[in-house]
């Protein structure tokens, strides 16, 4: 059976943040994830957490100024300090939220930038947050992005991925493998998930296009987890969709998998 999280930042936002565990409970889920919690006093997720006896799968490390369009800094040069800075701060929420693993985003690629200085950055960067999470047993991830929802963000495929893994070389980097934005940039996914399998470490899913529910567009979803489960994934699927309506009347494609 399919194990699915409820992203939160994207489901159920019709109520506040911290209500939004007790709603993802009361419609079946068991774990929730989400892009950031550092606004919040990690405390008082913990509190939503324990309350409603969910597990936290995934939360993200600071990426920059999100509201003012920032998707990352991790392969930017000159924010090197500061994405050190927020790896120690996103350690520290994993270790009160009891979350296993924490996803980079790489970022834009600025204007006129070097794109190999923009390698070695996020290379280096890597490193060094992979052996930071290794002491806390964490898991880092990197999550590839389409270029269609965001230009010029830095990681755009699979296969780009996996050759920063190699290179990077830490046991603790995998792959958060997001079916919309793989499906928008290379299709392929049921090929590419068997091939790359033992490196993904989480995944997520929308339909396209539209990034709304299963059902509502062009991703075979019941053949994909069929398929999901024959292969023996067993890693956590969040739910990081735009319902097309409200959240309650989108959760009808799932109730089959959560029972």
């Amino acid at each position: 059976m399919i194990q699915f999280a409820a992203n939160l930042t994207m489901l159920f936002n019709e109520f506040p943040f911290l209500d939004r565990f007790e709603q993802a409970s009361k419609a079946g889920f068991k774990a929730v994830e989400f892009l950031f919690p550092y606004g919040i006093p990690a405390e008082d997720i913990k509190a939503k957490l324990d309350q409603y006896h969910l597990k936290l799968v995934l939360h993200n490390l600071p990426a920059g100024n999100w509201d003012g369009g920032e998707r990352g800094i991790a392969c930017l040069p000159d924010r090197i300090e500061e994405f050190k800075t927020g790896v120690a701060e996103a350690i520290r929420y994993a270790g009160i939220l009891g979350v296993g693993q924490l996803n980079c985003l790489a970022g834009k690629v600025p204007a006129g930038a070097d794109r190999a200085e923009l390698h070695r950055t996020f290379v280096n960067n890597l490193r060094y947050a992979a052996a930071e999470l290794k002491k806390a047993q964490l898991k880092l991830l990197v999550e590839p992005i389409n270029q269609y929802d965001i230009p010029g963000f830095y990681l755009c495929s699979t296969q780009q991925a996996i050759s920063i893994l190699d290179e990077v070389g830490a046991d603790n980097l995998f792959v958060q493998y997001d079916i919309y934005h793989a499906q928008r940039m290379e299709g392929e996914l049921a090929n590419t998930i068997t091939k790359y399998l033992d490196r993904i470490g989480h995944m997520q899913l929308a339909d396209n296009p539209g990034r709304n529910e299963p059902g509502t567009g062009e991703i075979n979803y019941p053949f994909l987890f069929r398929f999901l489960e024959k292969i023996g994934y067993k890693g956590w699927v969040g739910c990081e969709y735009k319902p097309a309506t409200d959240t309650l009347s989108g959760l009808s494609w799932m109730t089959k998998q959560l029972k």
